[in-house]
């Protein structure tokens, strides 16, 4: 089973991530903030990482994002930043950074699916 690590500050976005998903099959884990989210990235080793970018703390998003293509251990680990900054400055930050995809919220529940699909085709 495919694992997702979903890393946002706001319990209520993850809330209705991990809703979405819980139909698929996924295993899905939920980290609050950048550092946690990290140190189970590192743990787990997901197939995938929704990763907000704006998070209160040591790490942001684009810095977790960073830290985990750096890490041998992670390289097939696909990362979708999930953000409200969708500027051109804001997305070549996002690739920069190493992610795999840039999501714009509000997303819809389809489009987020679509994405990992996308990412995950053998899920």
């Amino acid at each position: 089973m495919k694992r997702v690590l979903i890393v946002e500050d706001q319990a209520d976005i993850r809330k209705l991530i991990r809703m979405t998903l819980e139909f698929e099959p996924y295993e899905i884990f939920e980290a609050a903030n950048g550092v946690d989210g990290l140190q189970q990235a590192n743990a787990l080793v997901p197939d995938l990482m929704l990763l907000d970018v704006m998070m209160p703390g040591e790490l942001d998003g684009l810095q977790v994002c960073a830290r985990v293509r750096a890490n041998p251990a992670l390289k097939t680990t696909r990362v979708v930043l999930l953000t409200a900054r969708g500027q051109i400055k804001d997305r070549d930050a996002g690739q920069l950074a190493g992610a795999d995809e840039y999501l714009i919220k509000p997303f819809s529940p389809l489009q987020l699916i679509e994405t990992i699909e996308r990412l995950m085709p053998s899920a």
